[in-house]
């Protein structure tokens, strides 16, 4: 029995060892592919209990809660970045701006409050190379 239960948990190890590895080769074949590294975190003031949610193209990518953020590689090329909030209590339409990934570049944003327009995104001031 204890042999069959030490055999079971060598299983599990290599299976996510295999799969942390299948992540790690994903994300370096995307950034030879000419993608770009796309960061977007949370202002401090923000709110404890609202979530950044964040559409890539039209698609539900992540929401961004308390002390996380999103970074993964997007592929070179023109995209629409949009943020809301969730909850939404005061009804602000959610905002949307284009972004142009050049190949190896790093794009950092971080999602604030507007008075306006609601949630907004800030771009960091620098593009670096990874």
């Amino acid at each position: 029995m204890n042999s069959r239960l030490h055999f079971i948990g060598r299983l599990l190890l290599i299976l996510a060892l295999t799969y942390s590895l299948t992540i790690g080769s994903a994300e370096a074949r995307e950034s030879r592919r000419g993608g770009g590294r796309l960061i977007v975190q949370r202002s401090a003031n923000f709110g404890t209990y609202i979530t950044l949610q964040l559409w890539i193209d039209g698609r539900e990518v992540a929401n961004i809660m308390r002390n996380r953020r999103y970074d993964r590689f997007i592929p070179a090329g023109s995209h629409i970045l949009t943020v809301t909030s969730v909850p939404n209590n005061q009804n602000f339409a959610p905002t949307s701006m284009r972004l142009n990934v050049h190949p190896g570049a790093l794009y950092i944003f971080t999602g604030g409050w507007a008075p306006d327009l609601g949630v907004v995104l800030r771009r960091a001031d620098a593009i670096a190379e990874y």
